[in-house]
């Protein structure tokens, strides 16, 4: 009798040994398991690689800054105090109201246009104590402009100046001064020129020639009008 077999060994077909093709297939079972690794890691890598490439040049670019140039401030002229005086003319005379000059000794600077030179003269006009505001005899105004040089008379309230810089030590009322000479002028006082002409602002202190030039005055409706100089 045959020896009997186990089941499995009586069914089990030997796989057939075909040269050139079992060998191949032993080889590629016998790879290293971890080339899928590898090469899953270098194209990891290589996208990794582009996508910081590709930043790099889609990189937004910084705003380029403009330095301005440092600004340098040029100070605006200084305004002209006498730009707001008035400027009396043959077409519009007038100086001001006879309210500015309520109280005697007040006073205001203006300028009268120079019929033969086209030139605004500064002038100031003073309001004479114990004479009426409503008559052009009530006021005195004169010509700032000195007759020789290049000072411009002032107009002296202060008596501790008339004193103190100008040496005139009987000062007890306001008095018209030349800066450059010393001269002093009364406003209630006057005097004779050549040809029995009688001006005010008699010289009672210092060497000038004359008294200022006189501003020829009218008062109408409450306006002050200075009509011409000497």
């Amino acid at each position: 009798m045959m020896t009997e077999l186990p089941n499995s060994a009586q069914f089990k077909a030997e796989m057939p040994q075909i040269p050139g093709v079992n060998d191949s297939f032993t080889r590629r079972r016998k790879r290293n398991p971890l080339l899928p690794l590898m090469i899953g890691f270098l194209v990891f890598g290589l996208v990794i690689l582009v996508a910081i490439r590709w930043f790099a040049h889609h990189k937004p670019s910084e705003p380029v800054r403009v330095e301005q140039a440092p600004q340098i401030e040029i100070p605006s002229p200084p305004q002209d105090p006498t730009a707001a005086l008035p400027r009396a003319s043959e077409s519009n005379p007038g100086i001001g109201p006879i309210s500015d000059f309520s109280k005697p000794w007040s006073s205001a600077d203006f300028f009268i246009k120079d019929k033969l030179t086209g030139e605004n003269d500064p002038a100031t006009i003073i309001r004479l104590p114990g004479s009426s505001a409503l008559q052009a005899s009530g006021y005195w105004a004169y010509s700032r402009k000195a007759l020789y040089g290049s000072c411009l008379l002032e107009y002296i309230t202060d008596m501790d100046k008339l004193r103190g810089e100008y040496g005139y030590r009987s000062a007890n009322h306001p008095l018209v001064g030349n800066p450059c000479t010393h001269t002093l002028y009364d406003p209630l006082k006057t005097a004779s020129l050549p040809g029995n002409v009688w001006v005010r602002g008699a010289i009672v202190q210092g060497s000038d020639i004359r008294p200022p030039l006189g501003v020829e005055l009218k008062v109408q409706d409450k306006q002050i009008l200075a009509i011409r100089t000497e």
